[in-house]
């Protein structure tokens, strides 16, 4: 494993989040465009703490998306500024929590803290893990040239070139196809 379980789970929801826009995801549609949808991504991550579920905290967590959307591209020194401004922006003090089914996992804000903010955090902190270890091209941009989703590529020899099977099985088609006619 390159990562540990907790910073491959927040940027595998850094990923799935980001991917809720309409250029990445599988609807075509803004996945994120109410406060059910954003809800339900939650509960699919199991992401735990304080939710106020009204639209303040919704356009909140859009524009964190559009943030960690932004960092994701970025290189791994400008990574560092934006993780930075992040982790000083909310005041983040890193200390170790067990609660529900996890086991000892790094938080660096409370709970109680509003969404959009824990998610930026939890994104800064476990990039803080990729940058050290000097693995920012793991954090890629899917290959498909009709999509904008993002992904984390934990294969062995970091290979991977799209962000889901659809994207790649429909990329493979065309190449078939170009070939065929060609």
């Amino acid at each position: 494993m390159i990562f540990t379980d907790d910073t491959t789970a927040a940027l595998n929801f850094v990923a799935a989040l980001a991917d809720t826009v309409p250029e990445a995801s599988e609807s075509g549609e803004d996945e994120l465009a109410t406060t059910a949808q954003l809800n339900d991504l939650l509960d699919e991550w199991i992401y735990s703490g304080r939710r106020d579920g009204d639209p303040r905290e919704l356009a909140e967590v859009v524009a964190a998306r559009e943030r960690l959307r932004a960092l994701w591209a970025l290189d791994r020194d400008d990574a560092v500024v934006e993780v930075n401004a992040i982790l000083a922006e909310s005041r983040a003090v890193p200390r170790l929590v067990r609660h529900d089914t996890l086991d000892w996992h790094i938080h660096a804000t409370s709970l109680e803290a509003p969404l959009a903010e824990r998610i930026l955090v939890e994104a800064a902190m476990a990039l803080v893990d990729v940058i050290r270890a000097d693995e920012t091209d793991r954090m890629r941009a899917c290959a498909a040239d009709d999509c904008t989703g993002i992904f984390l590529d934990l294969s062995k020899n970091g290979s991977r070139r799209f962000c889901s099977t659809r994207c790649g099985n429909r990329m493979a088609v065309r190449a078939y196809r170009a070939r065929s006619t060609g």
